[in-house]
């Protein structure tokens, strides 16, 4: 009787304690993130930003870091290295040696098969320190994936602010539209890539390389590849064009090469 009374007794702690268990058990296996963070960093043989050169030809380091919320919502920054010595001095005490965008905004599905990106983009420069160089960029895009191929199309505008009064204060905003198609080749780690811009207003390609000092609008081009090396690093390279008057090291077409690792 007393074995079976001992046994009893056992059995009923043993239970007691698996019911104390299961909560932490529970506990131990954490439901996923809301949260996710990605990130890169990349050397380029010359950082072009729509056509123009931000480096005056030469390399540039760059990176960046996102947090999307599984809501769509996300907040990021990206940097990289400028020089503009082939334009002067004077650009070159505006807009220093490194540009920080900060921006954030919603991405996500408005209807099967196309995915919306909106935003807004500040664009800084920490060691400009003459005149006013930071502005703000509203974005939007939609995009979408047809078997191995995407399609995307886009436009970024900024409103008249103190950086774009760039001929006296006429017209000092800036659009910007353009079209991208890309493709990765079946049973390999390459895809291939174009691009098409216009800008018009005070980041034409036209008035920023002299050709005119109206802010008459103008193209830029892009085609590339790139080639996974692994999971988390690439290479490309990609040929750049823009209009207006070709200056080596500034507007001159060139092609550009890319080193990046992904995180």
């Amino acid at each position: 009787m007393l074995t079976s009374v001992r046994s009893l007794m056992a059995a009923s702690l043993l239970a007691g304690c698996a019911l104390a268990a299961t909560p932490a058990l529970a506990d131990e296996t954490d439901a996923p993130s809301a949260f996710t963070v990605t990130g890169n960093v990349a050397l380029v043989t010359d950082y072009r930003f729509r056509g123009l050169s931000q480096s005056s030809g030469d390399p540039a380091v760059q990176g960046g870091i996102t947090v999307t919320h599984s809501s769509g919502l996300y907040v990021a920054t990206w940097s990289s290295s400028t020089d503009f010595k082939v334009l002067g001095a004077a650009p070159a005490a505006v807009y220093g040696s490194q540009e920080l965008d900060i921006y954030g905004g919603w991405t996500g599905e408005v209807t099967p098969g196309v995915t919306a990106d909106v935003g807004l983009l500040y664009y800084a420069y920490p060691g400009g320190h003459v005149g006013k160089a930071e502005f703000f960029e509203p974005y939007a895009s939609l995009s979408t994936t047809m078997g191995p191929a995407t399609a995307k199309i886009g436009m970024n505008y900024a409103w008249k602010q103190a950086a774009l009064n760039l001929n006296g204060g006429g017209n000092d905003d800036s659009l910007y539209l353009y079209g991208e198609l890309g493709a990765s080749i079946p049973n390999t780690p390459i895809s291939l890539s174009t691009h098409l811009g216009w800008t018009k207003g005070a980041l034409s390609p036209n008035f920023a390389t002299g050709k005119t000092l109206s802010y008459k609008g103008g193209f830029d081009y892009n085609v590339g590849a790139t080639a996974n090396i692994t999971k988390n690093l690439s290479i490309g390279v990609s040929y750049v064009g823009v209009d207006g008057n070709s200056i080596d090291g500034y507007s001159n077409d060139a092609v550009v090469g890319t080193l990046k690792a992904s995180f």
